[in-house]
């Protein structure tokens, strides 16, 4: 199904189609629906360069549906084997709480009431990432607090709409908001110049400047508002669904550390001797069996994704168009700084 007909499916059937698979999901596991299915349901948001974007002939790729695939992998034994969803803000969390999406990774930050109010768990964080201010670079403008009385961009029913009034009352300042709830036509319109500034995720804004016609015309301000944690999201009270998400992100983080990747992981498997690394790879142990998966679980991620490190240097890293850089960022590995920690697989 393509990426319109999906938009359309979020929209406007989540009470039918949603409720069907909800009532479903009673009686069995997310688990057991999805290995039925044989397919890997999902959810990303509009097309974001770097994240979540399809390519000329059809496919997606980018970080967040790196996730995705790790997943795919882990469960069917095949990463491509999803079905995308591509929704709206408005729908994407009833869309998860209903049954129509197995897992939301999508830009989307873990907050309390989130977390706690909406049936949703979060499974981890993916990426680190804080809101901030794109501006033109022939504006003059070279720090947020310069905004005062700026008209500026943001897409509506999101922390980021939260986050820009929270922003201009603490620092007494105001702003006039175009609001929207479709990400393109905010992008559009700060491009077009009806706003002075547009505001998202900095890796959001990064991805956005990646599109423009003229991006070297555009800058990103030093400022960083907000702290915007991102990680895939279930639908609480399944259990073991939300280990195995975790987890399989847990071992792309993992398998950077031990320096394995997507070419090494067979050579790895015929020769380490390290224990932590045999029980992640199932060459020990029974670490699977409270997932209800196969011992070649993590295997299958790392060889048919890779490591986290890889997944971001080839979506989101200096060398793509995005251009964010790692070194020194809190997406770092912890041994270099970062924020990316696995707890051990014992």
């Amino acid at each position: 199904m393509g990426a319109m007909k999906l938009l359309a499916l979020g929209a406007g059937l989540v009470a039918g189609l949603g409720a069907f698979d909800a009532s479903v999901a009673q009686t069995k596991s997310t688990l057991d629906i999805v290995k039925e299915r044989g397919r890997l349901r999902c959810q990303h948001g509009q097309p974001s360069p770097g994240f979540y974007e399809q390519t000329a002939d059809g496919k997606w790729r980018g970080l967040d549906h790196d996730v995705c695939r790790a997943i795919a992998a882990a469960v069917l034994g095949d990463a491509d084997k999803i079905d995308v969803q591509s929704v709206t803000n408005a729908v994407r969390f009833t869309a998860l709480a209903n049954g129509e999406s197995d897992v939301l990774v999508r830009t989307t930050t873990a907050t309390l009431l989130r977390d706690s109010q909406l049936g949703l768990d979060f499974q981890g964080i993916h990426f680190y990432d804080g809101q901030g201010f794109m501006v033109r670079k022939d504006s003059g403008i070279k720090s947020a607090k310069e905004l005062n009385g700026a008209t500026i961009c943001v897409i509506t029913g999101t922390t980021t709409e939260l986050n820009l009034a929270d922003y201009f009352r603490t620092n007494n300042m105001t702003y006039k908001a175009f609001t929207t709830a479709d990400s393109n036509v905010a992008r559009e319109t700060y491009e077009k110049g009806a706003c002075d500034a547009n505001t998202n995720d900095k890796s959001s804004l990064a991805s956005s400047r990646a599109t423009f016609a003229k991006p070297a015309d555009h800058m990103i301000l030093p400022e960083t508002i907000s702290k915007e944690p991102l990680g895939p999201v279930t639908r609480h009270g399944d259990n073991q669904w939300g280990d195995i998400v975790r987890w399989a992100v847990n071992v792309m983080i993992a398998a950077e550390e031990f320096g394995i990747t997507s070419a090494s992981v067979d050579k790895v498997k015929a020769e380490t001797k390290d224990p932590e690394i045999r029980r992640m790879l199932g060459l020990e142990g029974e670490l699977n069996k409270g997932l209800g998966l196969d011992k070649d679980w993590a295997y299958r991620i790392i060889k048919q994704v890779g490591n986290y490190g890889e997944s971001y240097e080839r979506n989101v890293g200096p060398n793509t168009p995005i251009n964010i850089p790692r070194d020194g960022s809190l997406n770092a590995l912890w041994t270099k700084g970062g924020l990316m920690y696995t707890p051990p697989f014992r």
